[in-house]
């Protein structure tokens, strides 16, 4: 590894992405990225009594999909990064225990899926490991009841609010030369803006991922030109729209190379107000669309940053603003 600045760094030994797997509910499975994951479920209970349960299936399936394609057995990988929303990681830790994968438990809430990929990449480059595979989740019924209130409340939400992510992604890691290749990371600074509506998180988000792009850009001595695509995780549009007024305010103008995953999932209707959330939304996006664009060649180089809100149903209780980070990766296509 290379320390290119305070916050970002290079991977000297080439990491290459293996193979991924995706697993998703029925509203994402509708929605305009649908054809491109590689499982759904009709419901969001996926044939499980719970939605605990369902959203280990979730991530299991991802998991499972993602070993099916990369031909790597279980007993090959040296280490299993993953995290979720669930209360203390309780997708991430059940999931493993039908394991036997040493596991990094790892939470920057939506952000999850960049800190677990940018940490995986960095223990294939050190040579600690040799195959890690890095997964994400999130459900609508778990996080809703958690962060905001339990759906069955039925509570009218405003139009800033947004629609958490049922689903999984996961992602093998290694040193085989592949079509997709991580090449630098940047850790975010926490960012605290001083809101405290946990249904404007895209607001709350925005600035954290506009501070983490300049570090990015500063630090690698890059231009936006250098992108093809920026990908945020879950602003969503409210928070997309903020997060492009921020940038170009401090001189960066993303023209159209910005998209958001969390504009990108669902379908425009009011049912799923300013777009997609949760630690799965990065994840699934990523992971499908995002890696087979790459794979085809239609884009080149992209810069991943997803943003977590890091706040509970406690910190709200008690009037405390909430916080937001970014972490950001870069993936490039490589030619056969």
């Amino acid at each position: 590894m290379n320390k290119l600045g305070k916050h970002t760094w290079e991977y000297t030994t080439p990491v290459y992405i293996q193979a991924s797997g995706t697993a998703v509910g029925p509203d994402e499975k509708k929605g305009p990225l649908g054809g491109w994951f590689d499982s759904s479920f009709q419901t969001l209970y996926c044939g499980e009594t719970s939605f605990i349960k369902a959203e280990r299936k979730l991530m299991k399936t991802a998991f499972q999909t993602c070993l099916d394609k990369s031909g790597v057995r279980e007993n090959q990988i040296d280490y299993l990064l993953a995290g979720d929303l669930d209360h203390q990681l309780t997708a991430s830790s059940f999931t493993s225990r039908d394991l036997s994968i040493p596991l990094f438990g790892m939470y920057s809430a939506c952000a999850t899926v960049a800190q677990t990929l940018l940490t995986a990449a960095m223990l294939i480059d050190t040579r600690l490991a040799n195959y890690v595979v890095a997964c994400a989740s999130s459900h609508y019924g778990i996080a809703e009841r958690q962060f905001r209130y339990p759906t069955e409340a039925a509570v009218q939400k405003r139009q800033t609010a947004q629609y958490t992510v049922t689903g999984a992604g996961a992602v093998l890691l290694g040193k085989k030369k592949s079509n997709v290749q991580i090449t630098s990371a940047t850790v975010g600074e926490t960012i605290d803006v001083g809101l405290k509506d946990p249904s404007n998180l895209g607001a709350v988000m925005a600035p954290a991922a506009g501070h983490t792009l300049l570090t990015h850009l500063r630090e690698t001595n890059r231009e936006i030109s250098d992108y093809d695509l920026i990908l945020t995780g879950d602003l969503g549009r409210v928070g997309s729209g903020i997060f492009r007024k921020w940038t170009r305010e401090h001189g960066v103008l993303l023209d159209e190379r910005h998209e958001d995953g969390g504009s990108r999932i669902f379908r425009s209707t009011n049912v799923f107000l300013a777009g997609g959330s949760g630690a799965g939304c990065a994840a699934v996006v990523t992971y499908s669309n995002v890696l087979d664009r790459l794979k085809q060649g239609t884009l080149k180089r992209v810069l991943l940053i997803a943003t977590g809100a890091l706040f509970s149903r406690e910190t709200v209780k008690v009037g405390e603003t909430i916080p937001a980070v970014a972490h950001a990766v870069a993936l490039e296509g490589v030619e056969s």
